[in-house]
């Protein structure tokens, strides 16, 4: 069985209006492997969440993916299965039992009506159709208990529950069924610090313990450089680059990573001053000619403003820079 358990080619997604079409993704390809976290990183605006939409097919209209493929290999099945032109009922078939999704409000993503334990019960049992109330009950205990939680919370309703618990009930519940992708949309974003640090050392602990792999979408990359194996940079719509969290951190290739990366402080270090990264991101509607970061970049030369970069390898990472199309093979100072 191949080890790249998710296969994304050329995915575009447009939101559709009067004025026409805005590409919020576009031609976007990665792949992620079993067992992995791949996290995704970005400024508000870049495509995070239509993209994690759109892998988990919950793009609703105006959004509408027009090109690509999502090829997806779940275990037991022999060829891989293209998301994207499946039905709702198809659909059915695989979200919970091998691909879930923890939503960006815990909250929201909670019956408000409908007490812990009903939910889990739901979903264990419309996909084990033997599976008793009984044995839901237990089996919700179990999961509750993997992310910390007491069976007496299952009694709870969300209202009830703190936002931290709330939101380490949502990531039990994406593993109720055994899926072997977890997609992940700003996990932490409503919690403090400190639940923050719990709810992620719960997701690494739980990756090492059942093997599912994570697409975890933030906008901390000094978060993702501490849990990813692998980051993703996405700008304007586009991935800009992909590689190791320690080469992200330590070497990044592109000007927009190395911004970022510039951009939060060290925590083992002496005070020095953050260096932000200029001006704003592009309007969607009315993008910059040539590669969108080049209006920002401190390393623009003359293709910069008329030819858009390609992603392509640049040593061990991925790359969409005229620096490095060039044979401009330095990397960025960060």
């Amino acid at each position: 069985m191949s080890d790249d358990l998710l296969e994304v080619r050329g995915l575009t997604v447009e939101y559709v209006a009067e004025g026409g079409s805005v590409r919020a993704c576009d031609d976007v390809s990665f792949t992620v492997r079993r067992g992995e976290i791949l996290g995704v990183a970005g400024e508000s605006g870049s495509g995070k969440s239509t993209l994690i939409t759109a892998l988990t097919r919950l793009e609703r209209p105006p959004a509408v993916t027009t090109a690509g493929q999502i090829l997806f290999r779940p275990h037991g099945v022999a060829e891989p299965i293209d998301l994207v032109p499946l039905t709702e009922k198809q659909l059915r078939k695989h979200r919970w039992r091998d691909l879930a999704i923890v939503m960006q409000s815990a909250m929201n993503a909670l019956n408000p009506v409908l007490r812990l334990g009903a939910q889990f019960t739901d979903v264990l049992r419309h996909h084990d159709r033997g599976l008793g109330r009984a044995g839901a009950e237990r089996r919700t205990e179990e999961l509750l208990s993997l992310v910390g939680l007491t069976a007496a919370q299952a009694r709870s309703y969300p209202h009830e529950l703190s936002g931290g618990t709330r939101q380490r009930a949502t990531i039990a519940l994406a593993l109720a069924c055994g899926a072997d992708l977890v997609v992940m949309d700003e996990p932490t974003t409503a919690v403090d610090v400190v639940m923050q640090r719990q709810i992620l050392a719960n997701v690494l602990r739980l990756r090492d313990e059942l093997g599912f792999a994570v697409v975890l979408v933030t906008h901390d990359l000094s978060l993702l450089v501490e849990l990813a194996d692998r980051i993703a940079i996405m700008y304007a719509g586009k991935i800009v680059e992909v590689g190791t969290a320690h080469d992200i951190y330590h070497r990044p290739s592109h000007p927009y990573t190395a911004g970022l990366r510039a951009s939060f402080p060290p925590l083992h270090a002496p005070v020095e001053r953050l260096h932000g990264i200029p001006g704003t991101p592009p309007d969607l509607r009315r993008l910059p000619s040539g590669c969108a970061f080049h209006p920002r970049c401190p390393k623009r030369f003359e293709p910069c403003d008329s030819v858009v970069p390609r992603l392509s390898a640049v040593g061990d990472q991925e790359v969409a820079c005229h620096l490095h199309s060039h044979d401009r093979s330095e990397v960025v100072d960060a």
